[in-house]
């Protein structure tokens, strides 16, 4: 794919789902012969994840509020950050610098930008942040997880190119595995998560919504919920009032084999949830974040509920007994949660990260390689279809 070791600068904010397919792209990078940098906050720094071989950067980075009062303060932290994200240029002399959103990602392109240098930008959610939009009309090239994206002005049109969302490579080799047996006296085991910090309604919601299911699901249900901390005890006495067997914790460190055993996920719809769906084919219910900037979670979950892999509930009418209602919907035959998992699966991008990585590579002297553009072929999904694994969900759809 490359003839020869170069230089890349990622840029993202301090938020797992900036950084975690920074983190992806990294790697990739990387096993290709580059050499990557990383450009970040202090919470960045902080993420787990990183790979050993990527070093962080620290550069200051203003947040820009509703506040006008303190925006001065905003833009000098920017130009301070521009002027450090230079010298590391000098020095370092990437071929690119991509950015993953994030205000850390402000002063690091405005720099590349200053100095000449190409750079990138990849939006996660089906509506383009902030960072991204004051940057859209400036970047080279405009990479998105989504067909369809809000606020992205339709004329970058033509340097915007559908890649998708990379994922971690644990959870990208799950893609080929067969969706778990789900028969009609077997375990019902359903993953519950909020992201890192977990999310207190669905510790209030969950337990009481599961214990609401026919006798037939709720005799067979395995639970692994991720709670806060003050709330994990609650959550505990719950599942044990139910008499449904439950396993909590605040973290899980092998997460990608707990979504492996899942038949259902229930969570937030947050950029790299839906990617690690989609990836590996696991129906979901998801329930937006009600406060994320421009309802981007509301944005996200289109795509997986248009195919079918996927139920919304705005979380206003998140109770228990709309919850029952959905998973029963879900899950009364086992045919139905498998032609569920086989629709998620349709709506991954397994070649995200390799994408990506043939994009920016594509500045520099090599050419450009499988990156789809928006606007000219959207049918990655039916292609993706074709080629589908032998497994439980994908013999359901045929």
């Amino acid at each position: 794919m490359t003839t020869s070791s170069r230089h890349f600068v990622l840029a993202a904010g301090g938020t797992g789902g900036h950084l975690t397919p920074a983190f992806a792209l990294a790697h990739e990078l990387e096993r290709r012969g580059h050499h990557v940098a990383l450009i970040t906050d202090e919470r960045g720094k902080a993420i787990p994840g990183k790979p050993d071989f990527l070093t962080a950067h620290v550069l200051p980075a203003g947040r820009f509020g509703k506040n006008p009062l303190r925006w001065p303060a905003a833009i000098k932290a920017v130009l301070e950050g521009r002027a450090m994200s230079q010298r590391l240029y000098e020095t370092f002399q990437p071929t690119a610098v991509i950015g993953f959103g994030g205000y850390p990602a402000l002063p690091a392109l405005l720099g590349a930008q200053g100095a000449n240098i190409p750079t990138v930008i990849h939006e996660q959610n089906a509506v383009l942040g902030r960072v991204n939009r004051l940057l859209a009309g400036r970047v080279d090239a405009i990479a998105l997880a989504y067909p369809d994206v809000d606020r992205l002005k339709a004329k970058y049109e033509g340097k915007t190119h559908l890649v998708g969302n990379p994922v971690r490579p644990k959870v990208l080799s799950l893609r080929d595995e067969e969706y778990p047996a789900f028969t009609e006296d077997g375990l019902f085991r359903v993953l519950v998560t909020g992201g890192s910090q977990g999310a207190r309604v669905l510790s209030e919601v969950v337990p009481d919504g599961l214990s609401m299911l026919p006798p037939a699901l709720r005799n067979r249900l395995q639970v692994t919920q991720q709670c806060r901390p003050e709330d994990i005890e609650a959550v505990r006495e719950r599942y044990a009032t139910h008499e449904i067997p439950a396993e909590l914790g605040t973290y899980f460190e092998d997460m990608s084999a707990r979504l492996a055993d899942a038949h259902l996920f229930i969570g937030r719809a947050g950029a790299s949830t839906i990617a690690e769906l989609t990836a590996v084919g696991r129906p979901a219910i998801l329930v937006p974040l009600p406060i994320a900037t421009d309802d981007h979670q509301a944005a996200n979950t289109r795509e997986m509920v248009k195919a079918g892999g996927a139920r919304s509930i705005r979380q206003a009418g998140f109770t228990a007994k709309e919850l029952a209602k959905q998973i029963n919907a879900m899950a009364h035959r086992p045919e139905t949660l498998a032609n569920a998992a086989h629709a998620a699966w349709n709506c991954g991008r397994p070649d995200a990260a390799s994408d990506l990585a043939d994009l920016v590579e594509s500045f520099g002297g090599a050419d450009m390689m499988d990156v789809i553009r928006v606007g000219e072929n959207n049918a990655r999904g039916a292609s993706q279809e074709a080629v589908a694994p032998n497994g439980a969900a994908r013999d359901a759809a045929k």
